[in-house]
This record gives C-alpha cells, structure tokens and sequence, in this order.
C-alpha cells in the first residue's frame, strides 16, 4: 500500500512542478498498479481533468473495461463531488486517500457521496499520509499567492 501511496504523492509533486494543484492519483487491481492521474486542468484546459478522473481513464483503458471492479483508488486529497461520482460509475471497490479537504471533500467533509445511497459503497480509508499531502497543498498555494496574488481566489485555494 504504501508503494502506491508514495506514488500518488510523487504524481502530486509533479503536478505543482506543472503549476497545477498538487494532487496524485494512482488505481491498483490485484496489487499492480494500472493507472496513474495527477492534475492537469491548467495545462489541458479542462475543468474535468483531475487526478482521480485521469487515473480512472488510464486504467479503464490499460484494463480494456471502463468498470473497475475490484481495483482501489489512492488519492493525495478527498475526492470531489464529480470525482465520486466518477468513481461509483466506474465501480471502484475501495478509495484511500490523503488529505482531507474541509472545503470541497464529497466524501466526507463536506458530503457524504460514497456512502452507499447512490451506488454500492467502496470501502474507504482517510487521511493516510495526510500531513505530507496537506504541505504539498499549503506550500503550492503559499507560492501561488507570493507569485500571482492576483489570480488566487477561493475558488483556487479550495482546488475547486
């Protein structure tokens, strides 16, 4: 777990090295991981192309099925609404994730989509690495405002 865990802060990394929110993504099935997503809305102009979504597609089509039945999500932040709405329709079995996020989180802070009223519930485990993604998060946005006060607005901080 922890492997895939490292990786997903490594995608997160990478994606602020990008200027994008440091968020990683990687989706596992049996133990191998087939899918890898990290942030890239900026950089593809996409308000869709968060890390959860862009680890969903490559592993929908590395595995030749769009449902993942069976496979666990590792995510540097709580998933959004549209991510978890993603993730019940491509039927991941399990999501672990970093960060908690208290303004945008679906999962748990500030709703409670995963939780089996719209779709079989996948197991869920929060707040693994969470300090380490939290910095990743805080020292971005600490960046940002030094560099582009102009551009960061609420919306932005939230990675909304």
């Amino acid at each position: 777990m922890q492997q895939f865990v490292e990786e997903a802060l490594r995608l997160a990394r990478e994606a602020a090295a990008a200027g994008e929110v440091p968020v990683g993504a990687v989706i596992t099935e049996n133990g191998v991981m087939i899918g890898r997503g990290r942030n890239r809305r900026e950089e593809e102009n996409d308000v869709a192309a968060h890390a959860e979504i862009e680890a969903i597609r490559d592993a929908a089509k590395r595995k030749g099925d769009w449902r993942l039945n069976g496979c666990t999500l590792y995510v540097t932040l709580e998933p959004c609404a549209m991510c978890c709405g993603a993730i019940m329709h491509a039927r991941l079995s399990r999501v672990v994730f970093g960060a908690y996020d208290e303004a945008a989180g679906a999962v748990v802070s500030r709703a409670s989509l995963l939780d089996g009223a719209l779709a079989p519930a996948p197991q869920v485990i929060g707040g693994l690495r969470a300090e380490e993604s939290e910095r990743l998060l805080r020292d971005f946005f600490a960046e940002r405002r030094r560099n582009e006060p102009q551009r960061l607005d609420k919306a932005d901080e939230n990675g909304v």
